[in-house]
């Protein structure tokens, strides 16, 4: 018999309802196994903020907002992906125990839940703790999610690499679904951060890219990493750099969640940010399917 929590979940999701065009955006949650570790993303290496005025926040509350606002939605989204880096060091399992306890109010709430991975991220842990999330090919963690308007391919690239048997991969799922518009998720900078960190970008970006403009179905590749909001465009191919949702590395940057709508011919992408009076907040951006 369904406990009483459960049923009233499932009674409130099935009231609220799913839409499956819709899919909530999160990255670089970096949880801690302590729930309340507060950290000075400002701080580090080269950091242009002086001592003393370092901002830091509190990991375990900005990704209980953020769980919360996506819940919050009528509709909510169907789907929910954490572009990498769910933990704070190296993936260790009291990390993800603590990623699990936070994410479970979403997946009660019946959004299914996907991750990639990171440099912080540990296969054999989120596995072992999380084996609601496995689809494993090639020894990563990697898989297609088929939506009406188009398709999300996640990869990934936790080793500063995606390799040539994942490129090989990617490039026949994408051969396989040419009917349909792809949207590719990965947790690495295809090329060197041009924001406030400098970042250099993954090892093969530059062969990712070249696959991604051989395949115009190919729309855009979506990552985090540099904990910014950025956007930019290669030809066809639009790059869309997400927010860490639980710091940022430049004094007053905006951290959040990006809610993604889809529709038959477009892609529209909504910031949340965690101070929802940051000027960036409900900032928007759209880009085509079409063509």
């Amino acid at each position: 018999m369904m406990a009483p929590c459960a049923l009233a979940a499932a009674a409130d999701s099935e009231r609220v309802g799913l839409d499956p065009n819709r899919v909530a955006l999160l990255a670089d949650t970096h949880i801690s196994a302590d729930p309340d570790l507060v950290y000075p993303g400002t701080k580090w290496p080269g950091s242009l903020v002086k001592e003393g005025e370092h901002e830091s926040v509190h990991i375990v509350k900005c990704l209980v907002q953020s769980a919360k606002s996506v819940i919050a939605l009528n509709p909510r989204p169907a789907h929910l992906i954490v572009n990498g880096d769910c933990t704070f060091g190296r993936g260790t399992e009291a990390e993800y125990k603590q990623f699990l306890k936070l994410v479970e109010p979403i997946r009660a709430a019946g959004i299914t839940i996907h991750v990639t991975i990171g440099n912080h991220d540990n296969r054999e842990n989120l596995w072992k703790l999380l084996p609601f999330l496995k689809k494993e090919h090639m020894g990563v963690q990697a898989g297609v999610i088929e939506l009406p308007h188009a398709n999300l391919v996640l990869l990934d690239s936790g080793n500063g690499a995606l390799g040539d048997k994942q490129l090989n991969w990617l490039a026949k799922q994408l051969d396989e679904r040419a009917d349909k518009p792809a949207l590719i998720f990965s947790h690495y900078n295809p090329y060197n951060n041009r924001g406030v960190r400098p970042i250099k970008g993954m090892r093969d970006g530059s062969p990712l890219l070249k696959l991604l403009a051989e395949r115009k179905h190919a729309k855009a590749y979506f990552y985090g990493h540099t904990h910014e909001w950025q956007y930019d465009r290669l030809d066809n191919l639009h790059l869309i750099n997400q927010p860490a949702v639980s710091y940022y590395f430049g004094k007053g940057h905006a951290h959040g969640w990006v809610d993604m709508k889809l529709t038959r011919t477009s892609v529209d992408l909504e910031l949340h940010c965690i101070n929802r009076t940051h000027k960036q907040h409900s900032d928007r951006r759209q880009f085509s399917l079409k063509g």
